[in-house]
């Protein structure tokens, strides 16, 4: 079977790393870990289960750790894997890897795979949560990963893209307390992104237009259609859309919380700071100087593409 290297960023993350390194052990030859200098027990506990660890200073940005994880450990696989510290791969998905890895075709560089995001311990099937297709493992040296402050996603220098049948899962098992604070800090960046779309204060890596992934294909409806939509109205439209259009009311009590926090909260939130910015910057003579001062400045976000 080609050998396949598995690359987890980590911060703080004793709660998450077992079950996640456990997970692939079956398929993986090398567990690679980038970590931002966790204060917990994750570097113990992933070095006692045969993990190689780095340690790199996180700035803001998933894209830039993950890439200098590309670039700089010692990867020995044929195949590289990104997986989150609180995701893991179901037994499903790790036989069909084992399985097919081997009878991959010379022009397929990337590997699609559905996300399954558990939410208070409940998997949200319905409200456009499930599936999501994500672009998870690609031959080495032919993937990497977008600079972007959020919504970044691996792309592949060359070649073509195939889907597997099974599921990995997204499971935090964290209180809802720190779910809402780290949700204020990805509204903090998608801001950040949604700003640069406006004004081009910074470049940012984009993908081709021929790409229609399902991924590219939300970013689209989100960079064409939902940033036309005025500030505060958007939230509003896209929770009714999740909740009853996309029937995310079936996933109970649970699906309502998921819906409305992460689909009208959230939302709300980025667009209460979108609003923040551009009341200060409304009589800048140069307005894109202006946002770019407030997000690096006052939100301390670094240029995706910074070094």
């Amino acid at each position: 079977m080609p050998s396949i290297t598995v690359q987890i960023l980590t911060y703080n993350e004793e709660q998450h790393i077992e079950r996640a390194i456990n997970s692939v052990k079956s398929f993986a030859s090398q567990v690679v870990l980038i970590d931002s200098y966790s204060t917990d027990k994750t570097v113990e506990l992933a070095e006692s289960m045969g993990a190689i660890v780095l340690q790199n200073k996180w700035h803001n940005n998933y894209a830039r750790q993950l890439n200098w994880g590309l670039d700089n450990a010692p990867i020995t696989g044929e195949w590289v894997m990104r997986l989150d510290a609180d995701e893991y791969v179901t037994p499903e998905l790790a036989e069909e890897i084992k399985n097919k890895i081997n009878h991959i075709e010379a022009n397929i560089n990337g590997i699609y795979m559905r996300r399954r995001i558990h939410f208070a311990g409940k998997w949200m099937k319905h409200g456009a949560t499930y599936p999501m297709w994500m672009l998870r493992l690609w031959r080495k040296d032919y993937g990497k990963c977008e600079n972007r402050w959020m919504d970044e996603h691996i792309v592949l220098s060359t070649g073509e893209t195939i889907r597997f049948d099974n599921d990995f899962v997204d499971d935090n098992l964290n209180s809802l307390t720190w779910w809402t604070t780290k949700h204020n800090h990805y509204a903090t960046r998608e801001a950040a992104d949604l700003l640069n779309h406006k004004y081009k204060f910074m470049a940012s890596d984009t993908r081709d237009d021929e790409d229609k992934e399902q991924a590219m294909f939300k970013r689209w409806l989100k960079e064409n259609i939902y940033t036309k939509t005025p500030l505060f109205v958007r939230p509003f439209f896209y929770f009714f859309y999740r909740y009853i259009i996309r029937l995310g009311f079936l996933d109970g009590w649970r699906g309502l919380q998921w819906n409305f926090l992460q689909g009208l909260w959230y939302r709300f939130l980025v667009d209460a700071k979108i609003y923040e910015v551009e009341s200060k910057i409304k009589d800048a003579k140069d307005k894109c100087l202006a946002v770019e001062t407030v997000v690096i400045a006052e939100w301390g976000l670094k240029p995706p593409r910074a070094n």
